[in-house]
């Protein structure tokens, strides 16, 4: 049996999922530990207010990080973690879930649906 082939065949099989998984030029690949070790370190509120910060990739889907802040800054300012996904259909087929937090608006807050990674999900 000729195996010649075989280093290309598994190129041609295997580059398409390695694509998926690879990050972009400069984007990290993020882990559910790292997702969570994140979403529970503290941060710099002053620093961070009103920022957007790209992450990396978690299971190959874009992360971001948001840092709204309204009325009493840098005090309310919260940070939001998730997917660069819509809420809905489109973030369960990206592996996400759903959910609301709580986004400062004015003197108060808002409700607002975001595609939460999925070890985060359930965490306020």
């Amino acid at each position: 049996m000729d195996a010649r082939w075989l280093p290309g065949l598994c190129c041609a099989l295997f580059a398409p999922a390695a694509s998926l998984a690879d990050p972009s030029p400069g984007q990290s690949v993020l882990t559910d530990a790292a997702l969570v070790a994140y979403a529970a370190a503290p941060f710099d509120k002053t620093a961070m207010m009103g920022r957007r910060v790209d992450l990396g990739r978690h299971r190959g889907v874009p992360v971001m990080a948001e840092f709204p802040c309204s009325d009493v800054c840098p005090a309310y300012t919260v940070r939001i973690i998730h997917y660069a996904v819509a809420p809905g259909a489109a973030c369960e087929a990206a592996g996400g879930v759903t959910e609301t937090r709580q986004v400062p608006f004015s003197i108060a807050t808002r409700e607002e649906a975001f595609c939460i990674p999925r070890p985060l999900a359930g965490d306020r």
